[in-house]
């Protein structure tokens, strides 16, 4: 049973976790590389949920609650005693390898050893340890505390009691839990990345402008967010990249990156993040 969680990394993208769990009673240690990033990380949650209180769906109890169930740590070795550690480190295949290799040392046998990587593969990760049954993907989606899903992604060696025991944390979270095969985009974005493309490539070659590309989709086919704008919202960089691997890995034209889209990230439009991209934003 899973009842101490660690967490590598701890961004948009770790906090989220840290957040949910904590939430749900887990106890949770995050790990960062400095201290200064690990207090940003809590400024983050606490953030979220001063929202949540500002619009009566929390209160001072439930922010105490979830802050006095994480505890931050620069020290990889503080993920000894944990039952699961998910990694959520930079998105590059050399760095993840890396930090399992350290976990894998430290964590007690039993400890599940978890991704949630995007795009990479997780059987890869996996043989990097000794621990290749009790490792998997744990895909949680951007903003965590609002995005209800979590792909739960199985390698050829990963066991029955493993899945089992993280789509039950999953779970306790709040997410719904949904199986995926090891391969370059999972479920969502094997779906999700083309069409973002194919909407760039649209406004590249001039069929239509950005704002009639993204209320076309959203009057016409119920989205909540246009294609051009959930890019600018996910990251443009995030999205070449995860479209490069997908690419290099089916050679499917529909996973190549249009020009425009690796001009302008090489420019530095990014998209919100950056206060530029399709649209423009306040920074």
């Amino acid at each position: 049973m899973i009842k101490k969680l660690g967490i590598i990394g701890c961004g948009q993208m770790g906090s989220g976790i840290a957040q949910v769990a904590a939430a749900a009673g887990f106890t949770v240690v995050a790990r960062e590389v400095t201290a200064d990033l690990w207090k940003k990380g809590v400024a983050r949650i606490e953030k979220n949920i001063d929202k949540l209180i500002e619009k009566g769906k929390a209160d001072d109890a439930f922010k105490k609650k979830v802050v006095g169930n994480i505890t931050g740590t620069v020290n990889l070795s503080d993920m000894a005693d944990c039952d699961l550690v998910i990694e959520a480190v930079i998105e590059q295949m050399d760095e993840k390898i890396k930090v399992f290799k350290e976990l894998d040392k430290i964590c007690k046998p039993e400890t599940i050893l978890a991704s949630n990587t995007s795009s990479l593969s997780i059987g890869d990760m996996a043989a990097a340890t000794g621990r290749r049954d009790r490792f998997c993907g744990l895909h949680f989606f951007n903003p965590v505390p609002v995005m209800k899903l979590c792909e739960l992604v199985r390698t050829l060696d990963t066991s029955d009691t493993t899945i089992a025991s993280a789509r039950e944390f999953a779970t306790a979270c709040g997410k719904t839990v949904v199986n995926a095969k090891d391969r370059p985009g999972f479920i969502v974005n094997v779906l999700l990345v083309p069409y973002l493309l194919d909407a760039i490539r649209l406004l590249e070659n001039g069929g239509a402008s950005r704002e009639d590309i993204d209320n076309g989709m959203m009057m016409g086919c119920g989205h909540p967010m246009g294609p051009l704008a959930l890019t600018d919202f996910i990251g443009l960089d995030t999205i070449l990249y995860i479209g490069d691997i997908m690419f290099a890995e089916f050679k499917d034209s529909h996973y190549a990156a249009p020009p425009l889209l690796r001009r302008m990230v090489n420019a530095g439009y990014l998209g919100k993040k950056s206060g530029r991209g399709f649209f423009e934003y306040t920074r």
